[in-house]
């Protein structure tokens, strides 16, 4: 009954948003943050951001999210924050003892035009930083942006303070994955190590928001990339982004700044995408693709003929992160099934639009930015009725208000466990994306069919 008066005509809006399918930049930022070993994010704002950032990725996770904040009232909104964020330097480092503080702005800090160069400037002129202590910071207004460009902005931050070109160039690759979960992290770097590459990758969540319990308290987990590979990173032969939209910020300052040649490449999500990752991964390192590999591309390829006749032709709808939604939509064109909407809150831009309406075809309808919203999403799809629905936890209103099955595959998922657990990148996550999207349809089917039709093979 909630989106029952959501009508089926669709008005061009200019300025209003309804139901928003994305996040502000800050809880991207803190994200990638966490991806560095020892680092602490730190919100340069109210407290109740801090809290609502904390809040997004400790209920998508189920994980303490360890952050700090500058903490402003309404002194600091009117002169500035430069006295908090001395102040909270200070005590950071002294009871916390991070190796990095990574400050990630605000809607306030940044409508009040505090620079946080100069700010950090002043911290180590007034030794407020111990030696050996790095404080970092991005730009992450929420007024703009999503949570994919704020966390793209925090790792081309990483590029800048930390790649150095010491002109004695390795043999290693360097992997800048888009915003995936941390399964999807290890199960790239799984790949590569498959392949018996050399690589440093960063960020890295996995073994933070994922950790194992095991009885003992860490403030700082033991997983994150340490700033010395980040360092090394701007000797790599050879940068690999993954997510044009997440990584190719950073991928581009690393050309630029260290002289390391990059390529820009799509999620692996899926066979195709999977493949091309492999391939760019083989010919870097001049290697055979190892047997492990082409077992598992094989068994993807077998369950999908399998069980084509339950995927082909299936209608889909979409939203949730770009880069994800690139590889979701190139998966369901290899499964057979046809898109009919993709949208997502982030600003993509035209190119991001065009591609995915290549390989959706011309009949899908493809929208990015403010107005690309659930509202809208709903209208859509009240006007052209979809089998499947891809989206986060908030797709689940429209779900139940249509009575189509919900394929959890976004960020935040609040009602569900295990994705960060799970992988949906290479060859083995599109194993898992298929079983999750044939369990939907089979569970369906079981639910509607008519007792004769009840069968115990499907």
């Amino acid at each position: 009954m909630l989106l029952r008066h959501t009508p089926k005509e669709i008005v061009e809006r200019s300025a209003l948003t309804i139901n928003p399918a994305k996040t502000c930049q800050p809880v991207g930022a803190m994200y990638a943050a966490l991806g560095i070993h020892k680092c602490l994010p730190h919100s340069h704002g109210s407290q109740g951001c801090c809290a609502y950032h904390r809040s997004a990725l400790t209920r998508h996770y189920t994980e303490p999210i360890m952050a700090s904040t500058s903490s402003f009232t309404e002194g600091a909104s009117v002169f500035g924050g430069q006295s908090n964020m001395l102040e909270s330097i200070n005590n950071i480092f002294a009871l916390y003892d991070p190796d990095i503080i990574a400050v990630n702005t605000t809607c306030l800090s940044e409508v009040i035009g505090d620079d946080l160069t100069q700010i950090i400037n002043r911290a180590i002129a007034d030794n407020k930083i111990p030696p050996g202590k790095t404080v970092m910071y991005a730009s992450t207004p929420s007024f703009k942006g999503s949570h994919v460009t704020g966390y793209g902005n925090m790792l081309a931050a990483m590029v800048q303070s930390f790649a150095q070109n010491t002109g004695k160039r390795n043999s290693t690759l360097t992997i800048l994955p888009s915003f995936i979960e941390p399964s999807d992290m290890t199960e790239i770097k799984r790949i590569a190590g498959a392949l018996g590459l050399r690589y440093i990758m960063y960020p890295d969540t996995s073994g933070v928001v994922n950790a194992p319990m095991d009885g003992a308290f860490r403030m700082y987990p033991k997983g994150g990339t340490p700033k010395e590979k980040i360092a090394a990173s701007g000797d790599s032969r050879l940068a690999f982004a993954l997510g044009r939209i997440g990584a190719s910020q950073a991928a581009r300052l690393l050309d630029s700044k260290c002289k390391v040649n990059t390529r820009i490449l799509d999620l692996p999500i899926g066979i195709s995408a999977t493949d091309a990752f492999v391939d760019a991964l083989r010919k870097a390192a001049g290697l055979t693709v190892p047997e492990s590999i082409r077992i598992e591309r094989g068994q993807l390829v077998d369950a999908l003929c399998d069980k084509a006749q339950y995927l082909y032709g299936k209608k889909v709808s979409l939203m949730g992160d770009p880069d994800t939604l690139l590889g979701l939509v190139q998966f369901c064109a290899d499964a057979g099934m046809r898109t009919l909407h993709v949208v997502t809150g982030t600003p993509a831009g035209v190119k991001w639009e065009r591609r995915v309406s290549e390989i959706a075809g011309s009949g899908a309808t493809v929208k990015c930015g403010a107005q690309a919203d659930l509202f809208y999403l709903h209208q859509l799809m009240r006007n052209d009725k979809p089998d499947l629905l891809f989206g986060n936890s908030y797709c689940k209103y429209i779900a139940r208000d249509m009575d189509i099955p919900l394929i959890r595959c976004a960020f935040p998922i609040y009602d569900r466990i295990g994705h960060s657990y799970v992988p949906i990148t290479g060859y083995r996550g599109g194993l898992h994306l298929l079983i999750k999207i044939l369990d939907n349809i089979m569970d369906r089917q079981d639910r509607d069919a008519p007792e004769e039709q009840f069968e115990l093979v499907m």
